[in-house]
């Protein structure tokens, strides 16, 4: 039967790790080596029967076999329509899409279950509300939107383009060449006329962990509203948005063990209930007529058509594998892992790091430069090593400007990395040196 839309009761986080600052440093070692045979395709051999080492976190995680096991679950077992019909199977799909959900509330630290809404992606989520808010009407000439220099296409091309409907102005908190967000005209970047501040927890090309109490208070002060894109935070340490004190959060199911094609918006409730639907169709309605609709209660009124039953069920299995591991113990592997990375890295002749020096207020991307060498070639000899790195502008191509240069080499980790693979790293980069002299 169909989950009832009961509040989640669930224990605030502790501060420290809810707002970025890292785990408690008591929290147990990872069996990294147990953990690392739950994910098949960590044992693939490519290249002349190389050991992938697989260091593209960012862009995507790999999915353990408990993810795998319960999508096949559904299909086999399960597969049905959810919240359309009342034969078995239509309920227990309905069961499982709904149990998702609460485990996602849980993961979240969310007060209730009907905050948390399915996207297809972190992109679909930011863009749901950059239109719900123009479609309100909660912006318009003399109105200002807010949001940093390092952000993901996904959080800047939105913004700009209801800028450009509604008639508002985006302005944007700069970066320094240290990497971090230069807040010291904050007061004045982010002021009366600002009606919404979206940015990154963690940036995906700088690896930077952003101070989010700052920000928000400030927000707070002058009756704006934060969006935060928590992808590249959500699958590395533990989340509270109760703590954080955000409106809105966005993350993407890919990037912490889950499958692809799901993505979640969290959002206060009363938030949710005031904006108009994003897409329309079935499922997102109240009542219809041939001339008016009325629309459903949320998260239903943002969750148009067939909804992804067999996503959702990997996502949930994610969310089970990640809590069962404990999130302040792979917080504190990667933290571990960045801060061994960023030295070895560091003692490589002609190599620049792109981002903050050290492991302090930072995650486990770090993307690097090596002068005289194109990123693209640098990662096709990596590649040929069986490690596997991304390259290119990383969808932040303002932060690629502002350190001048066209592309980066970008490494990441996750609770699966070993020291052995960014030795293996470090190893392909000297090599890719000497090749080209």
């Amino acid at each position: 039967m169909t989950a009832s839309p009961a509040t989640v009761a669930t224990a605030p986080a502790d501060r420290r790790t809810a707002s970025g600052l890292g785990p408690s440093p008591e929290v147990p070692p990872l069996d990294v080596a147990r953990l690392r045979m739950d994910f098949p395709i960590l044992s693939r051999r490519v290249h002349d029967d190389r050991a992938l080492v697989y260091l593209d976190n960012a862009a995507t995680s790999q999915k353990p076999t408990a993810v795998l096991e319960a999508m096949r679950d559904y299909y086999e077992l399960h597969n049905a329509a959810a919240h359309r019909g009342v034969h078995v199977l239509a309920e227990e799909a309905t069961d499982i899409y709904e149990g998702a959900r609460d485990k996602v509330a849980a993961f979240l630290h969310a007060p209730d279950r009907r905050e948390i809404v399915f996207t297809k992606n972190a992109t679909e989520s930011i863009n749901l509300v950059a239109y719900a808010l123009g479609n309100a009407g909660r912006l318009g000439p003399g109105d200002e939107i807010l949001i940093t220099q390092m952000e993901h296409h996904s959080n800047l091309v939105p913004w700009q383009l209801l800028s450009q409907r509604t008639g508002a102005t985006l302005r944007w908190i700069p970066v320094t060449l240290a990497g971090r967000l230069q807040l010291d005209d904050l007061d004045a970047l982010l002021t009366e006329r600002t009606r919404i501040v979206a940015f990154v927890h963690q940036s995906n090309i700088l690896g930077t962990v952003n101070p989010v109490d700052v920000i928000v208070r400030r927000a707070r002060e002058v009756g704006a509203l934060v969006l935060l894109d928590a992808c590249q935070s959500v699958p590395h340490q533990p989340i509270d948005v109760q703590a954080l004190d955000v409106d809105f959060l966005a993350f993407s199911g890919h990037k912490m063990c889950g499958p692809t094609g799901i993505g979640v918006l969290w959002g206060r409730y009363d938030l949710l209930a005031a904006l108009p639907p994003f897409l329309s169709g079935g499922s997102m309605i109240a009542e219809v007529t041939m001339e008016v609709s009325t629309y459903a209660d949320p998260p239903q009124r943002f969750e148009a058509g067939v909804p992804m039953i067999a996503e959702a069920a990997g996502l949930g299995a994610a969310v089970d594998y990640l809590t069962d591991i404990g999130m302040p113990a792979i917080a504190e592997h990667e933290r571990q892992l960045t801060a061994y990375a960023l030295r070895s890295l560091a003692a490589v002749d002609r190599l620049r790091i792109i981002g903050p020096a050290t492991s302090d207020d930072r995650g486990g991307a770090i993307s690097f430069v090596i002068d005289g060498i194109h990123p693209h070639d640098v990662g096709q000899l990596l590649d040929e090593r069986g490690v596997a790195v991304r390259v290119g502008h990383h969808c932040v191509r303002p932060v690629c400007q502002l350190f001048g240069v066209p592309a980066t080499t970008r490494a990441s980790f996750y609770l699966y990395t070993t020291p052995g693979e960014i030795d293996a790293l470090v190893e392909g980069v000297e090599r890719a040196k000497r090749f080209f002299g």
